[in-house]
């Protein structure tokens, strides 16, 4: 009785000790690793191909790259149909956009999955959206979401195509956030 309490005594240490969280990662890179000014250890995740390479297929199936938009600041915002938040902030987008026609370009990307795609055209006519929509590439989304899986996600990039900041959520306090993080984008 006493081996057997001990045998099951050992087996759970053995067992707690395996369970233990690993250390938290390190940011690597020249640059602080922020999610709305506030740093986090797991965005975004380093592209396997140069920022500028990472791409988008837009709904009629062409495909784009980031450095498609040299020259202007752009805004990928990730969201679906579904996700309150991204429709409240479609408003402001489409502000921003207006705002500054010639400096920013705005691209919606859809990230609900197949069973929400059939939802778009309706979505996009009830919100009046004007920006081109488009579907990211795996590697596009593993590298503005991290380990964040909440939407809406927006990432902006400068007009040489670096990746400047990432944006989780949509309230008033993000839309300030968004509009500063954008005219200094573009100040630039």
């Amino acid at each position: 009785m006493r081996f057997g309490l001990f045998f099951i005594g050992i087996v759970s240490l053995i067992f707690s000790a395996a369970c233990k969280p690993a250390a938290a990662p390190v940011a690597v890179g020249d640059r602080p690793v922020a999610v709305n000014g506030m740093p986090v250890k797991d965005a975004p995740r380093r592209a396997m191909k140069p920022e500028a390479e990472l791409s988008w297929s837009t709904f009629e199936g062409n495909v784009q790259k980031v450095k498609d938009f040299k020259g202007r600041v752009l805004l990928l915002d990730f969201w679906a149909t579904y996700c309150p938040p991204c429709k409240e902030g479609i408003p402001h987008l489409l502000e921003l956009q207006a705002r500054y026609p010639n400096d920013l370009q705005v691209i919606g990307l859809h990230v609900g999955g197949p069973e929400d795609r059939p939802k778009v055209p309706a979505f996009l006519e009830e919100m009046k959206i004007t920006y081109p929509l488009a579907v990211p590439e795996d590697e596009l989304t593993r590298f503005v979401f991290g380990e964040e899986s909440a939407i809406p996600q927006t990432a902006i990039f400068d007009r040489e195509g670096k990746f400047v900041r990432k944006i989780v959520g949509f309230d008033k306090e993000i839309a300030a956030q968004l509009d500063e993080a954008i005219a200094q984008a573009i100040a630039k």
